[in-house]
This record gives structure tokens, sequence and C-alpha cells, in this order.
């Protein structure tokens, strides 16, 4: 069953694009013209999470915001043939913005996970991204003293995917509880709808199984060398850090550690914000991104 994203197109009225790549296509959308900016979302979201965003900046910015690979209105092939890793995402997201034929210039905005894809993408083409807004996500191993929540512990390690594939678990739950107030229930079932079968959550399972805890798994490398380069990425490069500190994974020992590595950083931190840090301070957020790319140009 393919996502309708129909009952949405009021608040998303863009159609996108295909990226034929090994194993199924990527959707994206490519709107705007003028200075690129890629938008990277994360576990379980979609392109969907940047709607405010595409509608401010497209009037003066060309936004490229994709769907990885089995999320969102991407396909969703099965683990015989993807290969659901960090280094997967960061290779699709190359060759579309080589598809595209976006040298330099860009702007990366990315959220959860997004900003560790988004990040290693800088660290292997440092030519190409020119600032960096990072909303609630990790650019490190998890920080000294810090643990894997429990419950992304349990996704991770269940010998069994019930609670994520049969029962949408981590779709549902993340609707729910990822922002200061409930979301609309058409937001919601925005959210949600990409992930509507056993087949169609494989991606949001994959994304936490592949959290890397230690030098066995296979993101591990690729974090660490984002790590280590992390100050002069940063130091290189103006950067926008925008926090929810109402977020169980994401949440003050990540904000305590950004400020250690990157105090040049700008900071726009929420008191009351949850994960979903855009739904809730959209308001605040997307004017104050306006800004910042608007500095300097």
């Amino acid at each position: 069953m393919t996502f309708d994203p129909s009952p949405y197109r009021a608040e998303y009225p863009w159609q996108g694009a295909w990226l034929d790549r090994p194993g199924g296509r990527m959707h994206y959308l490519d709107e705007g013209s003028g200075a690129p900016i890629l938008m990277v979302h994360g576990n379980p979201t979609w392109s969907y999470y940047w709607r405010r965003l595409v509608t401010a900046l497209a009037p003066g910015h060309r936004c490229v915001v994709p769907d990885h690979i089995g999320m969102g209105l991407s396909d969703k092939p099965s683990d015989s043939d993807y290969r659901y890793t960090l280094d997967s995402r960061v290779d699709d997201l190359e060759a579309l913005i080589d598809q595209l034929g976006i040298t330099e210039g860009l702007t990366i905005i990315a959220h959860d996970w997004g900003g560790m894809i988004g990040l290693a993408l800088t660290e292997r083409r440092r030519d190409l991204v020119s600032k960096l807004v990072l909303m609630n996500t990790s650019g490190f191993s998890l920080p000294k003293g810090s643990a894997l929540p429990w419950q992304l512990f349990l996704v991770r390690r269940l010998p069994f995917a019930l609670p994520v594939r049969g029962l949408n678990a981590f779709s549902v739950g993340a609707a729910w509880t990822s922002t200061r107030t409930r979301l609309p229930k058409r937001v919601r079932a925005a959210y949600v709808g990409p992930y509507d079968s056993w087949t169609n959550r494989v991606a949001v399972h994959r994304f936490v199984q592949d959290i890397p805890l230690g030098p066995q798994d296979p993101a591990w490398a690729t974090v660490q060398r984002v790590s280590a380069a992390l100050p002069e990425l940063t130091a290189d490069r103006k950067t926008m850090i925008v926090w929810g500190r109402k977020d169980f994974v994401f949440n003050d020992s990540f904000l305590a550690e950004w400020r250690r590595r990157v105090p040049g950083a700008e900071y726009l931190v929420f008191d009351d914000a949850g994960h979903y840090v855009l739904e809730d301070e959209h308001a605040v957020i997307v004017p104050a991104v306006q800004t910042f790319l608007g500095a300097g140009e």
C-alpha cells in the first residue's frame, strides 16, 4: 500500500520528484530558487516535518527536502534490497545533491538522527556545506554518563519486532509524546500515515537498531569520524542549535555536550518544548532561521 498524502495537501501542497537509488526510489521536494537548503528529517518523521520552513523559505531559497528510503513517500524496500544504515543515508543524500547539480553554498537543516546524517555528509563533502541548523540531534556518541533510554534499548534489542513492526508503537508514540501539547489529530495522522503496515515500518525499526553503541555496530566508525571532526566542521561554518528541553532522548546532557563542543554556535533553547521542537515553537523558530540564513548573505 502506498501512502496517500492528499488529505494533507493544505499544509503539504507539493508533489515532489523521485531519485532512483539502489533498492528503491527516494522521494524529495525541490521548491523555490536561490541559495540551496537541504532539510534532513530523522526517525520516525518524514518531509512533512519541514512543511512550515519550506513554505517560509522557498520564496528566497531552493529547498531540497528528501524522504529517506523506507520513510514518507519514498519506496520501502526489504532488507534484502536496501541496507538500512547511516552510511546508506549519507550516500543517498550525496547522490541527490549531485543529481541536482548543487556544488557549494549549501545549508543543512536537520532534526533527530538527520543531524548525524547531515553532519556525516558535511564531513565527507566539506566544500559543499556553508551553514548548519541542527535541532534536537547529536554529532557524537552518547555523552559521558548517559545511557540509551530504556524505550529505545528495548526497540533495539528485542528479538521480536511486534511492538514496532506490528503495532506501530514507535511512530504512534512519537506523534503523541514529542510535543509540549497534543498535536491535532490531522497532524498525528500525517506523521503516522506512511507507516501503515508491517512492511512499511521496516525503516522505523532499522533506524533505532542502527544507533551505534560500540565498535561492533555498523554506524560506529562514521559517528566517531564526525565526532572527531565536529570542532572543525562547526568552526568553519555558521552553526545554529535549536533545542527543546522536554526531550527524553536528546536531553540536557546532549545540549550540554553541544555547548562544550560548539561554544560559538547560535543557540535557541526552549525550556518547555519537546522533541518535535519545530511543531511546538514554529512561530519563533521559522523567523529565527530566516534571520540566521540572511545574516552574511
